[in-house]
């Protein structure tokens, strides 16, 4: 080979790509990431919950689902539909703030 060959094939050796460092890491901890997300979805459901438990309870408390044919029952269908406050975040307030009913 001459002098201009390898001239030629050193550059072409050179234009190649560096194998180790041809596909790139993610630097991201996708473990954590989807915990976190996996934790933002359980507090999220746990809070709907509350809010729901907090309705029913207060409904009950301040007589708004009374049973109009037997005194002293529960009519579970209004308990079901039943919207004792305003918004939700009341709610979670009230609940997340008073420790004993």
């Amino acid at each position: 080979m001459d002098s201009k060959e390898e001239g030629i094939m050193k550059m072409y050796r050179e234009s190649e790509p560096d194998e180790t460092r041809l596909f790139e890491r993610s630097s991201v901890n996708h473990a954590a990431w989807t915990l976190l997300a996996l934790t933002l979805a359980l507090c999220g459901w746990l809070m709907v919950a509350l809010v729901n438990a907090e309705n029913q309870r207060y409904a009950l408390a301040s007589g708004m689902c009374q049973d109009q044919v037997f005194k002293g029952g529960i009519d579970k269908v209004c308990l079901a539909k039943v919207r004792s406050r305003d918004h939700w975040w009341q709610h979670l307030g009230h609940a997340m703030t008073t420790f004993k009913p």
